[in-house]
């Protein structure tokens, strides 16, 4: 096919082949399962009538003197999150709800404006357009004070009709990057090469709507840091270790980046790493990729991708590195609630390697940024670190 870059000679690659074996295995042993529960990519046609059905509540209670409410499950207590290892955190079926209600004073701005962004839905899903959720932010501004309103906003319609924000033909812009042994197709006809220069492409803002993906890589990385990004990009890591692809969501991942990542595994089933710092900030971003979020978790077959392993950086990297500890900073209070919150988390119970990592940065009282590695070389991360961990399997 295909792709120009030459990588190392085919032995490098043997235990990923090796680990890439394993987990189709665990594929065949446990069976593909269908998305159950959960939101659903659902036709323009059943969007409509769920909007309407809301709609038709809302006129009965008035028509019964009766203060209409919105019923929606609540995404913020762990009480309704269940863990499968197959799936990641995911709603359980007869979760506690709340109501917004438009007899209340604390809610009733918020009941507004739902039904004002459901009115927006139903003419965008009739007309066949789209718009993004800055583009719905915009339509009055003032009235929605600022984005996160409009976002958790559309998150509890989607949570609400158990459909895909995609099917209500609302898009999210994408911050993330990707580069790398890639080709696809854009819903519009548009031919993107990933191949690896200087810069890398934009995930694109409609991955359902992306075909014909073409690769021949060994391996995903997905790194934390868009800084650390554009260094590897620098260090020309994708032609040194090609066939690969790497993907940037820029900090914590969009929508559009953790679609992407799931639709690369989904349709090549081929070994994904993290690239995060070892700090408890860049663990829970690591998470979000495998195992999802409490605020998507009713999206979670869509999102997840449990097969993902933890290449870098472990915080036992830093003493078998001997990264001096004027490269280390100390954890701040912040940190410890959030590394003591991320182990008492449902997943951690089957992941004794990670609450080992994690519990030597508590005993340290340390973490360190990817860029602590500077200090043995400039170009110590692409030319030695990385290629060590892929080639001898040093993930976790």
């Amino acid at each position: 096919m295909a792709f120009a870059p030459m990588g190392p000679e085919a032995s490098f690659f043997e235990v990923l082949d090796r680990h890439r074996e394993s987990l189709l295995a665990a594929l065949r042993r446990g069976g593909q399962e269908p998305p159950s529960g959960g939101s659903r990519v659902a036709s323009s046609s059943e969007v409509l009538v769920s909007i309407e059905n809301i709609i038709q509540d809302i006129i009965t209670s008035l028509a019964r003197n009766e203060a209409p409410a919105f019923t929606i499950d609540n995404r913020s207590s762990w009480e309704n999150i269940k863990f499968e290892d197959s799936v990641g955190l995911q709603m359980v079926s007869h979760c506690t709800t709340r109501k917004i209600k438009s007899d209340s004073p604390k809610s009733v701005k918020k009941f507004a404006l739902i039904l004002k962004i459901l009115s927006m839905i139903y003419k965008l899903v009739q007309s066949n357009t789209y718009a993004t959720k800055r583009d719905i932010y915009y339509t009055d501004s003032q009235l929605f004070g600022n984005q996160t309103v409009v976002d958790n906003i559309i998150n509890d319609i989607s949570c609400m009709l158990k459909v895909s924000r995609r099917s209500l033909h609302i898009l999210s812009t994408s911050k993330g990057l990707i580069a790398g042994n890639l080709r696809y197709i854009e819903e519009d006809g548009t031919k993107v090469n990933c191949t690896c220069g200087a810069t890398a492409i934009a995930v694109p803002s409609n991955i359902q709507g992306i075909r014909n993906l073409v690769t021949d890589a060994k391996f995903v990385l997905i790194v934390e840091k868009d800084a650390t990004f554009q260094r590897l990009l620098d260090d020309n890591f994708c032609n040194k270790l090609s066939p690969c692809i790497m993907i940037t969501g820029k900090g914590v991942p969009d929508l559009n980046t953790r679609l992407l990542v799931k639709k690369l595994w989904d349709t090549f089933h081929v070994p994904v790493f993290t690239l995060v710092d070892a700090d408890p900030h860049g663990i829970e971003i690591m998470c979000i990729y495998k195992y999802g979020s409490m605020s998507m978790s009713f999206e979670a077959h869509h999102l997840t991708v449990p097969a993902i392993r933890w290449l870098g950086l472990l915080p036992s990297d830093l003493k078998r590195l001997n990264v001096p500890k004027d490269s280390l900073i100390p954890l701040t209070n912040r940190d410890q609630m959030k590394l003591d919150s991320i182990l008492r988390r449902p997943y951690v119970t089957c992941q004794p390697f990670w609450r080992k990592e994690m519990e030597i940065m508590a005993d340290s009282k340390m973490k360190a940024e990817i860029q602590a590695l500077t200090f043995l070389s400039s170009d110590y991360l692409s030319r030695v670190y990385l290629p060590n961990k892929l080639k001898f399997g040093g993930w976790i």
